[in-house]
């Protein structure tokens, strides 16, 4: 079968796959996939390509699939994402082998790794708190300083504070932190369900804060319905940017800013509640957890914790020649 695809690149560097058109044909009309879907394949395939810096993924070794799924639990990627991602990858080797393309399937090894059921990155209270602190640092010497670390606090205190989504961050509207109450917060999150969440009076302080200074930096922001505007106001901040600004926060924070993002500031709320006993049916409401099972990943934490004190605090395992299992 030839290897070289009939559709011509959109891009001078669009890297050419072997076999991936005549995959995704086989999807279309054996399996009627779906245009969404098909592009989806698509989409991760060549991600994985691009993760291989030039070789071509039809010659892959399971240690390279390994690689860049495990890269994508680091990235703090959703359960669904590593998911599809892994679907993708044993369609498209499945096809490879029943085609004859290859005489093994690199995907038999995928079973053993599990991101969705490990323990996500967690930022201990001390970090979370040295990334508060940071927020009061001056953030540059321009006229924009002020606004930047005002509108900054804010963000850290309503991601760690109410345990948001940064999807659920950026599409905040001022009318949701103008209720009679402002210490609860109403957040619509996946599905189109909204929820109640609390906020401390730090974040209530910080967010009185940024309106008065959103409100005074110009007439675009003032009138614009986004809590975090961005442009001429009638945009938000995308979550991307939001990742960025935090990322830059853990430099000044000195700490490394691959282990700081918005949905790692949302397990360390998680954690943190979890951890000075907080409920698990509480803490599902707070997150927006359609399902109880996604809330108990964080009852990890405390049994990573008990285990731990029983090998570090008991008097059997520091007694000279026995150890604890």
């Amino acid at each position: 079968m030839n290897a070289t695809t009939s559709h011509k690149p959109a891009a001078a560097k669009r890297i050419e796959i072997a076999y991936l058109e005549a995959f995704l044909e086989m999807m279309s009309a054996e399996r009627a996939a779906s245009k969404n879907t098909l592009a989806a394949y698509e989409s991760d395939i060549r991600a994985f390509a691009a993760f291989l810096k030039g070789r071509d993924p039809s010659v892959a070794k399971s240690d390279d699939l390994l690689a860049w799924l495990e890269q994508g639990w680091r990235e703090s990627l959703t359960s669904t994402t590593l998911a599809r991602r892994r679907a993708s990858l044993r369609g498209y080797y499945r096809f490879l082998l029943t085609e004859g393309m290859r005489e093994d399937n690199p995907c038999q090894q995928l079973g053993r790794m599990r991101p969705s059921a490990r323990l996500p990155k967690i930022l201990s209270i001390e970090e979370t708190s040295r990334l508060l602190e940071a927020c009061k640092q001056p953030v540059g010497k321009s006229k924009k300083g002020p606004y930047r670390q005002a509108r900054l606090t804010c963000m850290v205190e309503i991601l760690y504070g109410a345990g948001l989504r940064v999807s659920e961050l950026a599409s905040l509207p001022v009318a949701a932190i103008q209720g009679r109450d402002r210490r609860l917060l109403p957040v619509r999150g996946k599905g189109d369900k909204e929820r109640l969440v609390a906020l401390h009076a730090d974040a209530v302080q910080s967010i009185d804060h940024w309106l008065e200074v959103r409100g005074a930096h110009s007439k675009a922001c003032a009138k614009s319905r986004w809590l975090f505007p961005a442009g001429d106001g009638t945009r938000h901040l995308t979550p991307r940017r939001i990742a960025q600004l935090l990322k830059e926060l853990a430099v000044r924070a000195n700490i490394d800013p691959s282990r700081v993002s918005p949905h790692v500031l949302r397990h360390a709320f998680a954690s943190h509640l979890l951890e000075n006993g907080a409920d698990l049916r509480a803490l599902q409401h707070l997150l927006g957890h359609a399902d109880i099972s996604t809330t108990q990943i964080y009852t990890h934490v405390l049994e990573e914790r008990a285990r731990a004190l029983v090998f570090d605090a008991h008097p059997l395992a520091r007694t000279s020649g026995r150890t604890v299992s």
